[in-house]
């Protein structure tokens, strides 16, 4: 699928924009400054696939907890800052790979100027967010409220004053809770800069509500070429963020590792728990990172035929199951065994 071209900006090991793969970030829900909890957040959000990290710096102590959380962790950590700057220089010193900041909310020009000239100095890229609820008050007036041409001029505004202090190495983001907004800013603000965006709808909401209002947005922008890293923003388990943000990529061709479940929504042919089934091995496969196609289908009539493009499936009668691969039936297997029949026959393809 074609994408925009865009900058690349570096982030710790990893690049954002500039053809580099999509990355799935998330943030934090601990308090930073307990580096325990922190950390072990950020590992479970590892081994989910989380590629970028966020984390919260209210204060000096989380400022300073960066250094030890850096030294645990093995991806490029984000230090989100608002208001002010001396937590960002405090930040960057305690090795943050990455600053997120309004610059609007950080003070005068004077105060942007240092973060500005810290980043440089330790080559740390600056994330220009911009939210709908966080937009200057002369275009709040200006556009009688938060459009998303209101968002795009905030947005250019500020990365212009990064621009005029000679720093280039900017990612950018224009999120509203809104997803018709937050669709037509990023295709505004698409024509008029060439930084990466960093995309998302930002506090969509729980975990159900969220993920549809996320894949919409998120789906709808990486499928016109919009978008070089993205966050799903949902209030749960942020684990829940990276794994919705992996099957949005995976959806749209962009990544393709990773177990790709493919099962039918039953009907009155079904005569096992096929809800219960799918869910199960859904779970017992979502760390593995071999590309596969995993069929769960409800009945023998239609499922070898019509999940024929699956690597490996099983499909559900009365008492017994059929296994099959690449459309053709392998056995039949008791009802209570398929599960563990489809996980042997998925074991022997990695």
């Amino acid at each position: 699928m074609k994408r925009n071209k865009t900058k690349p900006v570096k982030i710790g090991d990893r690049y954002i924009g500039g053809g580099y793969p999509i990355t799935v970030q998330s943030m934090t829900n601990t308090d930073t400054s307990d580096v325990d909890a922190t950390v072990c957040q950020i590992l479970a959000l590892e081994e989910a696939g989380c590629d970028i990290i966020r984390v919260s710096v209210p204060d000096m102590l989380s400022a300073h907890a960066l250094k030890a959380i850096k030294q645990r962790i093995h991806i490029p950590l984000v230090a989100d800052i608002h208001f002010d700057y001396r937590l960002a220089i405090a930040a960057i010193d305690n090795g943050a790979d990455k600053l997120r900041i309004n610059p609007g909310n950080i003070g005068s020009a004077e105060r942007v100027k240092v973060v500005v000239d810290a980043a440089k100095e330790h080559n740390v890229p600056i994330r220009i967010g911009v939210n709908s609820g966080s937009l200057e008050r002369d275009i709040l007036a200006k556009y009688e409220g938060r459009t998303s041409e209101a968002l795009v001029e905030s947005a250019v505004n500020n990365v212009k004053l990064l621009e005029d202090m000679g720093f280039y190495d900017i990612v950018i983001s224009i999120k509203s809770s809104d997803v018709m907004d937050t669709i037509e800013a990023y295709r505004l603000i698409s024509q008029q800069v060439d930084y990466p965006l960093h995309v998302g709808v930002t506090e969509a909401g729980t975990v159900w509500s969220g993920t549809i209002k996320s894949c919409v947005g998120i789906g709808t922008l990486l499928a016109e070429g919009i978008g070089d890293t993205l966050r799903v923003s949902l209030t749960g388990d942020p684990v829940e963020e990276v794994r919705v943000g992996i099957a949005v990529l995976k959806a749209l061709g962009f990544r393709k590792e990773g177990v790709e479940i493919i099962s039918c929504p039953t009907c009155a042919r079904c005569n096992i728990d096929l809800i219960e089934i799918a869910n199960e091995v859904e779970r017992r496969t979502q760390y593995i990172k071999k590309p596969l196609k995993v069929a769960v289908m409800g009945c023998a009539v239609n499922g070898p035929g019509e999940a024929s493009a699956a690597d490996v499936g099983i499909a559900g009668g009365k008492g017994e199951g059929l296994l099959f691969k690449n459309g053709n039936i392998v056995k039949k297997v008791p009802q209570d065994k398929l599960v563990d029949a489809l996980m042997e026959a998925i074991k022997d393809l990695l």
